[in-house]
């Protein structure tokens, strides 16, 4: 049972929806973020990335930091530019990159969902993130960023949401990178609540991208829960903004990576060690040398592009994580022949979101930074899913998904 609610978002005026809605806090750099918002004074990046409005040597987990996300986003509330929905409402969220729309139901998903495993994770969280979120979330007194959810997509859910864009839309833009992103307001009663049965008849739902905001939005709820002695279960810090996609609209590109070095190892001796595994042979260009299908790798060396295939044997096909492409690559070449060690501290290895194209890897290499890089296929939705439903865990940077969702057009109040 998938338990999700309206809420009263605070939202952009609609004239400058475009110039507040933001990216992500977590896809650029602080430099970026400035570069960013220079000459903006309304982008929502003062909210989730707040330290662009300090002095540049501010610590980034500097307890100001935290304390100017809350004041800009009271300020943006005083200055009118953010408004309250007057009552509980859900909206439906499309985005539209290259020919490809998805349609997400924007809702305040529940922590006890997420706290009893109903929202599955695929990834572990670092600490130092977790806590960084948390006292952001409960600094500023509001999710500022959605989580992004699937779940299996239901003919009867996809009726309903085709229902709920037939109303005009309130936004409607493309942003300077051309993603247009369009949202609808659901105000009827009786289609939210066809929607929360239709949901709660779902067995799980599963964070796709966001596993540091959704853990650190449970983690202020039960900290409110606890602190608060007259905890009814009606309070708002008890859900989670959250955008709820069918699985059969996501799109998951390539997460590519780059290495420092061989290792030590010369090429002669590297290709040896890639042959007990793989059938390596030259490609005439990097398209050529593009993965089309799993368990196949293209890797650049020396200007160079070749094409990766796995050997059979290489990898059991029944074990959901070892069958992963980003797990074949890393027990057969990373690890075993590169000698990367954890690859979330390892200073040796990078990774190249496939929005960035193959070019970037061939840039990395050919610049003296990097030694080889490699192509991977994306993963697979499915796969995602079905490591979720095992309990286990995918290894780090094994999805990138575009388009990511922008900030600051919708907001959830813990109060």
């Amino acid at each position: 049972m998938v338990m999700i609610k309206g809420f009263r978002a605070l939202r952009p005026r609609t004239d400058l929806a475009k110039r507040i809605a933001s990216r992500p806090y977590d896809v650029l750099n602080s430099e970026e973020a400035r570069l960013e918002a220079k000459g903006n004074p309304y982008s929502f990046l003062r909210v989730v990335k707040s330290e662009i409005d300090l002095p540049q040597e501010t610590g980034h987990y500097d307890p100001i930091v935290y304390q100017k996300a809350a004041d800009n986003l009271q300020m943006m509330i005083e200055e009118g530019w953010l408004v309250q929905e007057q009552s509980d409402a859900m909206y439906v969220y499309r985005q539209i990159m290259d020919g490809h729309s998805q349609y997400g139901l924007v809702v305040s998903s529940s922590v006890q969902d997420y706290l009893d495993g109903r929202i599955k994770i695929h990834e572990l969280t670092r600490e130092l993130k977790e806590k960084d979120r948390i006292t952001h979330v409960d600094t500023v007194n509001a999710n500022t960023g959605p989580v992004f959810l699937t779940y299996p997509s239901r003919p009867s859910i996809d009726t309903l949401i085709a229902e709920a864009v037939q109303s005009e839309a309130v936004y409607d833009f493309s942003a300077d990178d051309g993603i247009q992103h369009t949202v609808w307001v659901i105000r009827d009663e009786g289609l939210q609540q066809r929607l929360r049965e239709a949901f709660a008849a779902l067995p799980a739902s599963y964070v796709a991208d966001g596993h540091h905001r959704s853990k650190s939005a449970a983690m202020v709820g039960k900290m409110r829960k606890d602190r608060n002695s007259e905890h009814s279960g009606e309070e708002e810090y008890n859900w989670f903004l959250s955008v709820l996609f069918p699985h059969d609209q996501l799109m998951i590109l390539d997460y590519n990576r780059v290495v420092t070095d061989l290792n030590g190892l010369s090429k002669a001796a590297f290709f040896k060690a890639l042959n007990k595994h793989f059938d390596v042979s030259e490609c005439a260009s990097a398209d050529e040398a593009r993965p089309r299908q799993k368990a196949d790798f293209g890797m650049y060396l020396e200007k160079q592009w070749y094409r990766l295939r796995t050997l059979t044997g290489a990898y059991d096909p029944a074990d959901p994580v070892k069958s992963l492409d980003v797990s074949i690559l890393g027990d057969h070449v990373l690890h075993s022949v590169l000698g990367i060690g954890d690859i979330r501290s390892d200073e040796r290895i990078d990774f190249v979101g496939g929005i960035r194209g193959l070019s970037e890897l061939e840039k990395r290499v050919d610049s003296g930074e990097m030694a080889v890089a490699f192509a991977l296929y994306p993963t697979a939705i499915e796969e995602l899913m079905s490591i979720a439903d095992s309990g286990r865990i995918m290894p780090p940077k094994s999805t990138w998904f575009e388009p990511k969702l922008r900030s600051g057009l919708l907001i959830h109040l813990l109060d």
